[in-house]
């Protein structure tokens, strides 16, 4: 039976910096023994979600997202059997949804903001990363990102960001720092710690 991959956990809060993180790995790595599986992909369709009494959505909360269907794909993975998921795209119509297709890889890299929340999943990831900036420098970045990314709204993103993904990150998403082996500053830049993390992972493929 083929190796258990490697397995890295990345979460921080919304606009932290894990996704520019996430692409500076994936340039310095060799593709074809890295897989990275966003939780992202994972939301729960928008008619299966809970709404408040104003219809909204709290996409910052654990429940939006099937996150045991996460630790089902990752074991599949993990047994050696590929996964195919359907991409998700925050609601945009403007964009068409495709099929993610993975296969078993020694390197097994995920993504989101509750990894380390679902206990199953924790267990599983071999080295824990938490990308953190200041409150400020975060909800700049969201402005600027789903204005122009996702055709949100300024006011919908300060109402957002204020009803639910202020909370949402003190409650569910900033404990994880307790239980991270890493936790990298990024309020100006973590070059510096890229490069030590992509030596290490480097280390670890010529290992398997």
């Amino acid at each position: 039976m083929k190796p258990k991959p490697y397995i890295v956990g990345i979460c921080g809060g919304s606009a932290s910096g894990k996704t520019f993180l996430l692409k500076q790995l994936l340039s310095q790595l060799p593709q074809e023994r890295v897989n990275l599986i966003s939780q992202d992909n994972y939301y729960k369709q928008y008619e299966q979600q809970k709404k408040d009494e104003e219809g909204l959505v709290n996409f910052d909360h654990p429940e939006s997202v099937d996150l045991d269907a996460f630790v089902r794909d990752v074991k599949t993975l993990i047994g050696g059997k590929p996964v195919s998921i359907q991409e998700y795209t925050f609601n945009n119509p403007a964009s068409t949804a495709r099929t993610l297709h993975y296969h078993p890889t020694d390197l097994l890299v995920l993504e989101g903001l509750f990894i380390f929340y679902h206990p199953e999943l924790y267990k599983l990831i071999d080295l824990k990363i938490f990308v953190d900036a200041d409150e400020h420098i975060r909800l700049t970045r969201r402005l600027r990102r789903d204005h122009s990314e996702r055709g949100y709204s300024f006011d919908s993103i300060l109402r957002d960001y204020s009803r639910f993904v202020a909370p949402m990150y003190e409650q569910y998403v900033a404990p994880a720092k307790k239980v991270c082996d890493l936790i990298i500053p990024n309020n100006k830049h973590m070059y510096k710690a890229i490069q030590v993390l992509v030596n290490h992972l480097k280390m670890i493929l010529e290992e398997k």
